[in-house]
């Protein structure tokens, strides 16, 4: 019942997520997180230090989160997530908020562009694909409650 726009091809990766998060309302699940490269604005908000996470989930989800990607040195930022952001869907509109449309749950959404690809080696983080997102996600539901 939703129809989409498609601007451009950089559209397509967000449509392929979208479908998986209205699938994900078949298993009832008690908080839906996505994690993906949306979008450059991540980037330019935090660099590559952590991940910009936004969601209309409860705040005790948020601090659970952030705990774990402190103990994963993964850390994450949390941005506004306001209402009034869901207006810019009757423009171009960015990541969060419009996938934020196909989930019934509880959601929060990890834009992990800027730690997901290194230009140089950077600690423990290797140059190229680091892998981000899936020892933050390790680290939160080890500590679930």
């Amino acid at each position: 019942g939703t129809t989409v726009e498609v601007l451009n091809t950089d559209a397509e990766g967000r449509m392929i997520l979208a479908d998986a998060l209205a699938y994900s309302k078949k298993f009832d699940p008690e908080i839906v997180i996505d994690a993906a490269t949306l979008t450059g604005a991540a980037v330019r908000a935090i660099g590559n230090m952590g991940s910009c996470v936004m969601g209309n989930a409860d705040d005790r989800y948020f601090t659970q989160l952030e705990a774990a990607g402190n103990g994963a040195f993964e850390r994450t930022v949390r941005f506004p997530f306001l209402d009034e952001y869901a207006e810019e869907m009757k423009s171009p509109i960015t990541a969060g908020k419009f996938l934020e449309h196909f989930v019934e749950a509880p959601y929060i959404h990890i834009d992990l562009a800027g730690p997901a690809w290194l230009d140089r080696t950077d600690a423990y983080r290797t140059k190229g694909g680091t892998g981000a997102g899936v020892r933050l996600m390790y680290h939160f539901f080890k500590n679930f409650s």
